[in-house]
């Protein structure tokens, strides 16, 4: 009995081999994870699901792009993608998703994780989207250069809801200003069509419609999670959950669609 086991799993080990598959790689779980920042913040907002993916032997890269214009901000990210040594999931919030979208055709990027973000198609603008798709926001204000931000009065309410009222007043008075440019610059080719997603739609979001995302998450035969009571701060006010999804996204990236 004991030899005829021993041949059943050597039998199970050399298949792989023989088929030119080593059985060690078979659906290897991706290790790198690239976290692109959206509009008005800065890559800090990232640090709650930093900390859950490096705990968890990850290895995490934070992109921070100037929010200057879109051909700008995509050379930042793949600055960035051009350091991994390895398979990438790129992970996209907000402004960051149209970023992911393409900068995700990389030949590094086997995965596109969107949270509460635009996942764009050839030739549309977040700010087309958002007129079929209209926010709940009065908060955009503009400088007369050309650059966006939220109205402190109302960042609490619109972009932080479910964060404590001291952490939104911060963030609201040390948001990174955005060129308007960024909203109506029309996406490419997205990577979305021949790479595998996931996406956290954020149910009490204010900035992105939640109609919009559930859009852009079907759209992409995305795998889904829908956050409960979630701001458009959900990658902050629920990092357990956005860090799941991202973690999902590592270890079945490698099946494919």
């Amino acid at each position: 009995m004991l030899s005829t086991t021993r041949s059943f799993l050597a039998i199970a080990w050399l298949l792989p081999m023989a088929l030119g598959v080593p059985a060690q790689a078979q659906a290897a779980p991706v290790h790198n994870i690239v976290l692109v920042h959206g509009a008005f913040v800065t890559g800090a907002g990232w640090q709650p699901v930093y900390d859950i993916l490096i705990r968890d032997g990850y290895h995490v890269s934070i992109a921070q792009h100037p929010l200057t214009s879109v051909s700008d901000d995509l050379a930042a990210v793949n600055r960035v993608l051009a350091t991994q040594d390895g398979p990438v999931i790129l992970v996209g919030h907000s402004y960051g998703g149209a970023l992911i979208t393409q900068a995700g055709n990389d030949s590094h990027v086997v995965g596109l994780v969107y949270i509460a973000a635009h996942a764009l198609d050839e030739g549309e603008t977040e700010a087309g989207n958002g007129r079929r798709f209209p926010n709940a926001t009065k908060a955009v204000k503009k400088t007369e250069d050309g650059f966006l931000y939220l109205d402190p009065a109302f960042y609490h309410a619109d972009f932080a809801a479910d964060l404590p009222k001291k952490q939104a007043e911060f963030e609201a008075h040390s948001q990174a200003l955005t060129a308007a440019a960024v909203f109506t610059t029309p996406a490419t080719q997205p990577a979305w069509r021949t790479k595998p997603s996931w996406y956290a739609v954020a149910k009490s979001d204010r900035i992105i419609n939640p109609d919009l995302e559930r859009m852009y998450a079907k759209r992409a035969h995305s795998h889904t999670i829908e956050v409960e009571g979630a701001s458009h701060s959900v990658y902050e006010s629920h990092a357990q959950e956005v860090a799941a999804l991202i973690e999902d996204a590592a270890r079945h990236a490698s099946e494919g669609r």
